[in-house]
């Protein structure tokens, strides 16, 4: 058996925030949302990722491996076309631990903001401490992308 010491409490939590300026209606810029975070997502090295995303208050959000088979990442905890989604859960992290994420958009000029924030309490590992910036700046990139190119 081994012995570790406690973690302190700014291991425990980890805090994302990035802001992406999108040339695209609210309405169109959170219809990707919903497509990105759900059956068109991918890793940040472009690999198919699909997940089913359930866009209702309580919905899951899961990757589906067939046969009753997969991974519980989240449940939506509110919803508000076109101009919020939040989701808590365990996400990517198979350990004890909680996320909140947030998608707030807003409408600006030449487009939509997107204020995402993913704040998270628990042990989470130092890899997946390390990447997560890059998967979600990623995420945003292709939301950004899809909105644009549906928008013209």
């Amino acid at each position: 058996m081994a012995l570790t010491t406690a973690p302190s409490l700014d291991n425990l939590t980890l805090n994302v925030v990035d802001e992406v300026h999108v040339r695209a209606s609210l309405e169109t810029t959170f219809e990707s949302i919903l497509a990105q975070m759900g059956r068109l997502n991918e890793t940040p090295d472009g690999k198919p990722f699909p997940m089913v995303l359930e866009p209702w208050p309580g919905g899951r959000w899961y990757r589906d491996l067939g046969g009753n088979n997969g991974h519980h990442w989240g449940h939506v905890q509110a919803i508000k076309r076109p101009t919020l989604l939040e989701i808590y859960g365990p996400l990517f992290m198979s350990y004890p631990t909680m996320s909140n994420l947030q998608y707030r958009l807003q409408e600006v000029e030449g487009g939509t903001l997107i204020a995402f924030r993913h704040t998270a309490f628990g042990f989470v590992q130092d890899d997946h401490r390390q990447g997560v910036s890059q998967g979600w700046r990623a995420l945003l990139a292709r939301i950004a992308r899809d909105a644009e190119r549906s928008q013209t």
